[in-house]
């Protein structure tokens, strides 16, 4: 087996994650590039690397791709407004890729990607790692088998839970969608993949409500200065205060911004937030994506679908009717049933049949399995010889994008969007 060279345009948490997983597998990787402006990022990464002193670092993306090709595949993790050029200069340079969703945050700029990979010959996989954890794989697998029949209708929620809202969509890179994505497209292309994929047909429209109701100045508490480090009179009573980072769980939510939230002392870490955006008061950040929104979408053959964003609640859940039963699953029904999956049958005296999924290697850390799945696969998907058969192809990714920039695009002008079939 030919190892993979590994770049990494950009070292964020996402890249590392990869990077780790990839250190795992010397027999199918060598990490050989990365590139970020923060130093300790990029060596954190030629840590992982089998051949640290011949390992390439960079302080930008830039200056890697003016080096020549980097390796046999550059991981894109750079902010999603930078994927379109880090993309498509990496495919010009003979690169394959593993491209960090979304694919990029305008519509024109993901056809722009996917042009380009069509015209330079490119395998792109793109990390709708959903698609590859034992949980989602299990429903995929009992929907193709008929148990439930027709689809005829599904329900699915996304609960982002209250701290990621305030971590990732309020005080961090994903608050302001100017300067990064709408959430029904950062958070949620997970979820539009999922429907797309599990249904198993083309959506045909969408019409969407939503909207930013609680991280507003106007819910600030009397009194609450404009970061939670200048003393503020609630912070023990508040859910969102910044001081929580330095609890156990707070740095681990910290270690995604700040490289030395481990080992920080509490006052460290506190000095750190007086500047930092993450010690930004809640109610009073420059944030205008949306806190919840729903989805009414419509595919081929009459099937419908609903879909809820809400930081409200924590976890995912599934229902999806068909013509012999409905299969539910997710969060709600392990902790309220101890199992993963309930199938109930239509017609009198039926049974319900509980479905647990089998746990996989190295538990459920990262996407509930699927960072861990996505890599044990990419390398065979990568030099396979039937360049269609990706999970998440660009191809494949590109429908969950066009759902979602309709959603959007429904939510703002209050109206039902079709979406053209029969674009490539």
């Amino acid at each position: 087996m030919r190892r993979l060279t590994l770049a990494f345009c950009g070292c964020g948490s996402r890249a590392r994650t990869y990077a780790g997983i990839a250190a795992e597998m010397p027999d199918r990787f060598a990490l050989v590039a990365g590139a970020d402006p923060v130093e300790g990022r990029v060596e954190f990464i030629r840590g992982k690397s089998d051949r640290p002193s011949d390992f390439q670092g960079f302080a930008s993306a830039e200056a890697m791709f003016a080096a020549g090709k980097p390796a046999d595949v550059v991981i894109i993790g750079t902010q999603d407004a930078q994927h379109r050029d880090h993309a498509i200069r990496a495919m010009e340079l003979g690169c394959d890729l593993l491209l960090e969703k979304p694919i990029a945050n305008r519509l024109e700029d993901v056809l722009a990607v996917q042009a380009a990979a069509r015209r330079l010959g490119r395998r792109v996989v793109v990390c709708h790692v959903l698609r590859y954890t034992p949980f989602y794989a299990q429903v995929e697998s009992l929907l193709r088998s008929g148990v439930v029949g027709e689809i005829v209708t599904a329900n699915f929620i996304e609960g982002v839970q209250p701290w990621h809202q305030a971590h990732s969509f309020v005080r961090g890179h994903w608050a302001n969608e100017s300067k990064s994505s709408p959430m029904i497209l950062a958070k949620s292309c997970h979820d539009m993949d999922l429907l797309a994929w599990l249904i198993n047909r083309p959506c045909l429209a969408v019409s969407s409500h939503g909207a930013l109701t609680q991280f507003t100045a106007a819910h600030a508490p009397a009194g609450a200065p404009a970061r939670c480090t200048d003393g503020c009179p609630v912070a023990s009573q508040c859910p969102y205060d910044a001081h929580r980072y330095a609890q156990p769980e707070g740095r681990r939510w910290l270690g995604m911004v700040y490289d030395r939230a481990k080992e920080a002392t509490d006052e460290e870490i506190f000095t750190w937030l007086r500047t930092s955006p993450w010690g930004r008061c809640a109610f009073r950040c420059d944030n205008d994506v949306v806190d919840h929104q729903v989805l009414a979408l419509k595919f081929t053959g009459e099937v419908t679908a609903t879909f809820t964003m809400t930081a409200f609640d924590d976890g995912r859940q599934l229902e999806i009717f068909g013509t012999k039963g409905v299969l539910r699953g997710g969060a709600f029904v392990k902790k309220h049933l101890g199992c993963d999956l309930v199938f109930t049958p239509h017609g009198w005296n039926q049974t319900a049949e509980k479905i647990t999924v089998e746990t996989p290697t190295g538990g459920y850390a990262g996407h509930g399995g699927g960072d861990a799945g996505l890599m044990a696969t990419l390398h065979a998907e990568l030099t396979g010889a039937d360049a269609s058969a990706l999970r998440t192809s660009l191809e494949v990714s590109i429908q969950s994008h066009r759902m979602a920039f309709a959603a959007e695009t429904s939510r703002k002008e209050g109206r039902t969007v079709v979406i053209e079939t029969s674009a490539g």
